[in-house]
């Protein structure tokens, strides 16, 4: 028997390149999709010669399916990072939306199941704490986030009318800060930009008093859970946090890292941007129940998993970006 086909747009970036991995060892036919902006083919070394994966370069806006066979479809194809959300807006918008409704009708037509990646960021600031998936969020649609964050907004509401008008059996992902191996050394997150800071023997940027939160989820953890939610019969219009309930300060996980680095560089405090959330926390509690799934990697194993992978694969210059990063969430 031929195996099932899945389509996962973004599927060489961060996060989708080890989603890609985890549906081929489940022995599926995996059909990525990346125009590789942010996105880069050295994530998928691994599997290049896979004889069931297939590489196709293409925005997902003009993507046309070399087979309109898919079992599943992931939507990861969006830049995600807090340097992107300016330098790439246009990007941004148009791939949560005009790609989106590609992806959607390419699910209908094939009687796939749609799995579309938003995120935390639909939140805003928050007002509900932790956040639970009823809570309708707080974004301001024109602030320097809001290409991101309104966009995510408007997949879901997209991919929602897919469901209720066509019938498509839809998922919605809302992914809380995830990091691990693969994550850009400049996309101005506070895990990668910590990174380059201690390789450099530099004081970790942070941004305002420090004091804000976020919850920090190891890519393995993440990825088990986007496959539980794609495949998972039964879930159709599901809305799921996806995330590690454990709440950090950012001056917390600054000392965690220097820590588990053995490097003690101090900080540096930068100023605060716009519309940076004060407090991130995932309401797990839907994943348990539907998902049968929690995170199991701790902390501080997931931070030396990803330092070390750091010192073989991060540039030893200091970031040209360094005063872009500045402008940054602390994401």
């Amino acid at each position: 028997m031929a195996p099932k086909k899945v389509l996962i747009a973004g599927g060489a970036g961060f996060i989708g390149s080890h989603l890609t991995e985890r549906f081929l060892e489940e022995g599926f036919e995996v059909h990525v999709v990346d125009n590789m902006i942010t996105g880069n083919p050295e994530n998928l070394a691994s599997v290049e010669h896979h004889p069931h994966l297939t590489v196709i370069p293409s925005d997902v806006e003009e993507f046309r399916p070399p087979s309109p066979e898919y079992a599943y479809i992931l939507h990861l194809a969006s830049p995600a990072s807090p340097v992107d959300f300016q330098a790439l807006a246009y990007e941004i918008t148009r791939c949560n939306s005009i790609g989106t409704y590609r992806l959607l009708d390419l699910a209908k037509q094939c009687g796939a199941v749609f799995l579309f990646a938003s995120s935390s960021e639909v939140y805003g600031d928050p007002q509900v704490h932790p956040q639970t998936e009823e809570s309708i969020g707080c974004v301001n649609p024109v602030g320097p986030r809001g290409p991101y964050d309104e966009g995510k907004r408007f997949g879901e509401t997209i991919t929602m009318t897919y469901h209720r008008k066509f019938g498509v059996d839809v998922r919605i992902a809302r992914i809380f800060n995830t990091y691990g191996p693969r994550m850009r050394p400049h996309d101005g997150r506070v895990i990668p930009s910590f990174l380059t800071a201690l390789l450099q023997n530099q004081p970790l940027p942070i941004h305002g008093d420090g004091q804000q939160t976020r919850s920090f989820c190891f890519v393995t953890d993440l990825v088990e859970a986007l496959y539980r939610l794609a495949t998972t019969p039964g879930l159709a219009g599901e809305i799921v946090n996806l995330g590690n309930p454990e709440e950090v300060t950012i001056l917390e996980l600054a000392e965690r890292l220097q820590k588990v680095s053995g490097r003690k560089v101090g900080v540096k405090h930068l100023p605060r941007p716009q519309d940076d959330p004060s407090r991130r926390r995932p309401d797990i509690t839907k994943a348990q129940k539907l998902l049968h799934w929690s995170p199991r990697v701790p902390l501080e194993v997931g931070l030396r998993k990803t330092w070390e992978w750091a010192k073989q694969h991060y540039p030893p210059e200091i970031p040209p970006t360094l005063e872009t990063q500045r402008k940054s969430p602390q994401d």
